[in-house]
């Protein structure tokens, strides 16, 4: 670590959180220089669904290289490109009577909701994007302006504008229907808000504290849109390929945006790599008005279309997510049950899910607790309240109850520490 912290800028953070050097990796596992392994509930923030060094698409990437195919193309033609375009269509879009055209932006996930926000505007030839409490879009200054923490917001130096939020679901209490107010502030002439071009949406918010919207809020949200003609985008850069239990992660709602967004685990291997789908009417950019150097990351197309084929032609993946996925939220509603010091919910789909804690701090805790017992997990939420947990769609049975248990430990310890504490002020 001391080269790390010696010649790398200030702004580094995983590496103060996670204090060691990795060295070796494979499927949940991650391995240090001292030997010690740690189960991985963290996954490269969503970006390894399949894992570490998945042996497929290992091997398929050292075919590839090994053979002087094309790693750099920015958008010219290319085999790898041309399959993984095919595979796509032919194993995630038609399968689900989806009909969207695929942009390649630059390699990552703001770079794809920048995407999606630019063509919103020029198809609807208005500025103004709704977005909603507690989003995260990205750190780039168009997603960062539809992004909610006031921490990442101002690292922006400057105003961010063009942007109007509305309270997510459940934002504002149980039984409050949050679209009401969108809806109020569409129809009233005297509302103060332009008629929008867009509004961006997490179906499940990642960053903003694992808070999942309902089916129900989803599809009104859908039909307010189309009311008013406002395009929706879906950012599914995080809640996407798999990770709720579905591909898309707002198939169980019927959704059908008009832009999705989708990078992370799209690559397949860890891969740099984002795509923006486009309802074809709205596909209007001129050749080269989005451009980008890295748009041709042709060993990412490769990975990305064994990790289609591998793992998406049947429903086993993705049914082993929901069953596994209901296991976790049981034990996590237990948890909180058992620990009621830490005042904590479960929260959350599929792999994607959490324990908020009302009690200040006590994520982070959890969280080193967990580190220093051989489990990586990350904090979220404006607050950093909530232990969030997104271990590979491909962790196994043994996998899972470990981590779970030491994930148990981890919140007995600081339930103890809080339950001390208060005793001491009592």
């Amino acid at each position: 670590m001391k080269v790390i912290e010696k010649y790398e800028s200030e702004v580094r953070s995983y590496s103060r959180g996670f204090p060691v050097v990795f060295k070796k990796a494979k499927g949940h596992t991650l391995t240090d220089t001292d030997g010690h392994e740690y189960i991985d509930f963290f996954a490269g923030a969503g970006a390894l669904n399949y894992g570490h060094n998945e042996d497929t698409m290992k091997q398929a990437l050292l075919d590839y290289i090994s053979g002087d195919h094309i790693t750099h193309s920015l958008d010219m033609a290319t085999e790898a490109r041309e399959r993984f375009l095919q595979t796509f269509h032919d194993v995630i879009l038609e399968p689900r009577g989806m009909d969207y055209k695929v942009m390649f932006p630059g390699p990552t996930g703001t770079n794809c909701v920048e995407a999606a926000l630019k063509l919103a505007r020029k198809v609807t030839g208005r500025r103004t994007v709704v977005s909603f409490t507690n989003a995260f879009h990205g750190m780039t200054l168009g997603s960062l302006a539809v992004t909610g923490n006031s921490f990442k917001r101002k690292g922006a130096g400057k105003s961010l504008g063009d942007t109007v939020f509305m309270p997510f679901d459940q934002f504002l209490g149980e039984g409050v229907d949050t679209l009401d107010h969108f809806e109020a502030m569409l129809k009233g002439g005297g509302s103060g808000l332009d008629h929008p071009a867009a509004a961006i949406v997490e179906t499940v918010q990642g960053e903003g504290g694992i808070n999942a919207a309902s089916f129900e809020w989803l599809k009104r949200l859908q039909s307010i849109c189309r009311a008013y003609d406002v395009k929706l985008i879906v950012d599914d850069v995080q809640a996407g390929c798999g990770r709720t239990g579905t591909f898309f992660s707002f198939e169980p709602a019927g959704l059908d945006p008009d832009f999705i967004c989708l990078s992370k685990s799209i690559g397949g291997y860890g891969m740099p790599m984002a795509i923006t789908l486009i309802k074809p009417e709205h596909d209007i950019f001129a050749p080269g008005e989005h451009n980008g150097t890295f748009r041709g990351n042709n060993p990412a197309f490769v990975a990305a279309a064994v990790a289609l084929e591998t793992y998406w032609r049947d429903d086993r993946l993705a049914a082993s997510v929901r069953e596994k996925g209901q296991a976790i939220n049981d034990r996590l509603a237990k948890l909180a049950r058992d620990y009621p010091e830490l005042k904590g919910k479960a929260r959350g789909r599929g792999f994607m899910q959490g324990i908020a804690m009302q009690v200040p701090g006590a994520a982070e805790e959890v969280c080193h607790e967990a580190f220093q017992r051989g489990l990586i997990m990350e904090t979220s939420g404006p607050e950093d309240e909530v232990a969030k947990l997104l271990p590979p769609l491909t962790l196994d049975d043994a996998g899972l109850e470990k981590g779970l248990s030491i994930l148990e430990e981890s919140v007995a310890a600081v339930a103890k520490r809080h339950a001390g504490q208060n005793r001491e002020v009592a």
